[in-house]
């Protein structure tokens, strides 16, 4: 699609969204909000609505370097915003964080409001610092009235309440938020699972009720802003609207019987008050990051929050048109009417740290390995920063290790390199036979492996570049590691990100928590390998007999159903398993936006003008174990979870 064709779409379509194309007229709320947009009589630009922005902090170091680096990111004048911010019951640095950043940003803002309640550390009542319990809830509630009382009495416009660990990476947030002139709206947030910040269903005694609507919601299958009876974390109140005059926090509601919780306190004075609650997931907002358990610690909070930056890493997904930043759906507006909606990619990092916070420097480790490699073409160098940020996140030192560009090679530099097809191999789906991106990515692994024998590693982890990485992924590689240590199983080789292909249940490991013996499987993404082990796969002179590395390792296990194949190679003991759930997986699929194969989109092995196409191939497809739950690692909410 040509770029003047997009401007036209574009055009087109807020056409459509102001309700200003021929033939449409725009709702009252719609024509204020654009008149507000477009100035004052005379063609002077209005002053943008004041806000005060509510911070509640407690036992949030871990992410109020992303939460405060979101806020000095978004795009709203800061003279038009005030803070008011209460820490309590802290254990952690969360006090020194927000003195450190008030200290450097106190000029910027119209004003701030803060105050620190460190002692006591904890409430008398509760069984953790992540135990909500009576005294807490009512702390909190009371903060909040203290917090609206407060915009109140400062005259703000608006009021907007965020917790800590939910983090507005689009900067237009706001902005977006007041253009849909609502008295109550919250801009819907992803998380590392279906947990968000609203309900779509509520009992009559104030308890959540499943409804047909929320995974529509949830995943934008249906976009727009709508009612809905809850929203929570983040959220903004207009109140210059008469009707939210009488919303409160504290005291509840005098005819309020509903369980003792702030946010469904709140949602239940919306109610009594005849406010409207909306949400909208035309943006892609933020990230929201999963509630641990009451009995949980902040360390499990802190590891949770870690893979919600490492999913925030992933990008969004986009239009399949090349170079189209937007694409268009069936939009449901507020006012019930359909109409034609833009949802656009978010400028900038999903998650970026705040410019002002002082963060010691991770102590990056190899985690009890003797070498942990990340297999990157050169040519991908997004790909390997996408990695080493994770990888970093996670305090793991990795070695990058530069892999052999397949599409680099001709016909005579393989042939130089000793490499020769196994007879009669052909891809199993697509009867094609090997590409220069399958002997590159062997070549990668190979040229791994024989420096894993060569520097005497006993043990590694291998990476490609392409790894999304699950919950815990470190605590449960390590505690894998423990348990092999204890059991002193003979392995060679560990799967940690594969795609079974045959559905038959495989053998558990006794005494080794989560690991199975691996049946024949696709992928090399993530695996953990042993000196034996590489010296094993070495010993077979493979590269004169070459096929794709995911069909080379199951011939040495001997799980490979191909009989011919493996007759080429007559020792076939390599001790192969597998973790289950799986500790990672690739960063997108065939089909997916922004799926990219540098093996399956190549040319033929041995002839440079032939090409193949991906389409023909099915080892790139999401295995259907992980969009039915069998083999992921699932999320366990609290009370407060809408999942």
């Amino acid at each position: 699609m040509s770029a003047a064709a997009i401007a036209l779409l574009r055009r087109c379509a807020l056409l459509l969204l102001l309700g200003s194309a021929s033939g449409v007229s725009a709702a009252p709320e719609e024509e204020e909000a654009a008149a507000e947009r477009e100035g004052a009589p005379g063609g002077q630009p209005r002053e943008l609505p004041s806000v005060v922005f509510a911070i509640l902090a407690r036992n949030s170091q871990h992410s109020l370097p992303y939460y405060l680096g979101a806020l000095e990111r978004l795009d709203y004048p800061k003279e038009r915003i005030s803070i008011w911010c209460v820490t309590d019951h802290n254990v952690d640095n969360t006090t020194e964080m927000l003195q450190e950043w008030f200290t450097a940003m106190e000029r910027h803002y119209r004003n701030i409001e803060w105050r620190a309640e460190d002692e006591p550390s904890s409430y008398a009542d509760e069984l953790g610092p992540k135990h909500w319990s009576n005294e807490r809830f009512e702390y909190v509630m009371r903060l909040k009235q203290r917090a609206l009382n407060y915009a109140r009495a400062e005259r703000a416009d608006y009021i907007l309440f965020t917790d800590t660990d939910s983090i507005l990476t689009n900067n237009q947030t706001l902005k977006l938020l007041m253009a849909q002139n609502k008295s109550v709206i919250a801009p819907m947030l992803d998380s590392q699972t279906y947990y968000s910040n609203f309900w779509c269903g509520i009992t009559p005694q104030g308890y959540y009720r499943r409804t047909a609507d929320y995974f529509p919601t949830k995943n934008r299958q249906r976009v727009g802003c709508f009612t809905v009876p809850m929203v929570y974390a983040a959220f903004l109140i207009d109140l210059r609207k008469g009707e939210t005059a009488n919303l409160a926090f504290y005291p509840p509601h005098p005819s309020y019987t509903w369980p003792f919780d702030d946010i469904i306190v709140f949602a239940y004075s919306c109610q009594a008050a005849g406010v409207q609650i909306y949400l909208s997931n035309q943006e892609y907002f933020g990230f929201i990051n999963v509630p641990v358990k009451s009995h949980q610690t902040l360390e499990d909070e802190r590891i949770n929050f870690v893979h919600l930056v490492l999913n925030a890493m992933e990008p969004l997904p986009l239009d399949n048109t090349p170079g189209c930043d937007i694409y268009f759906c069936l939009d449901f507006s507020c006012s019930g009417k359909s109409r034609l909606a833009i949802i656009q990619k978010v400028d900038g990092p999903p998650m970026s740290l705040s410019r002002h916070v002082y963060l010691p420097p991770k102590h990056l480790t190899k985690i009890g390995f003797d070498e942990i490699f990340l297999i990157n073409l050169a040519r991908r160098p997004d790909r390997k920063q996408r990695m080493l940020s994770a990888l970093s996140e996670m305090e793991i030192d990795a070695l990058v290790v530069n892999a052999i560009d397949g599409s680099a090679l001709n016909s005579s530099d393989i042939k130089k390199l000793g490499v020769d097809l196994l007879p009669g191999y052909y891809d199993p789906f697509s009867g094609r036979t090997l590409t220069k991106g399958e002997v590159g990515c062997f070549l990668s692994h190979h040229h791994v492996w024989k420096e894993i024998v060569e520097r005497g590693l006993e043990k590694s982890v291998v990476l490609e570049d392409d790894v999304r990485f699950q919950a815990y992924f470190k605590q449960r590689l390590l505690r894998l590691m423990d348990d092999l240590e204890q059991t002193q199983l003979d392995w060679d080789l560990i799967y940690l990100g594969r795609k079974q292909v045959n559905s038959e249940d495989e053998e558990p490991v006794e005494d080794v928590r989560n690991l199975v013996v691996a049946e024949y499987s696709y992928w090399t993404l993530a695996y953990v390998i042993s000196k034996q082990g590489a010296q094993k796969l070495i010993d077979a002179r493979p590269l004169s007999k070459i096929l794709p590395v995911d069909e080379f390792l199951p011939i040495m296990s001997d799980k490979h159903p191909n009989e011919d194949y493996k007759k080429y190679f007559p020792t076939r003991d390599l001790q192969v398993y597998s973790v289950r759930p799986l500790l990672a997986y690739p960063t997108h699929y065939t089909g997916e936006d922004k799926w990219m194969s540098d093996t399956e989109t190549s040319t033929i092995w041995d002839d440079d003008s032939r090409k193949t196409d991906w389409s023909g191939s099915q080892k790139t497809l999401k295995d259907s174990r992980v969009t039915s739950g069998t083999s992921g690692h699932s999320f366990h909410g609290s009370s407060r979870d809408e999942l």
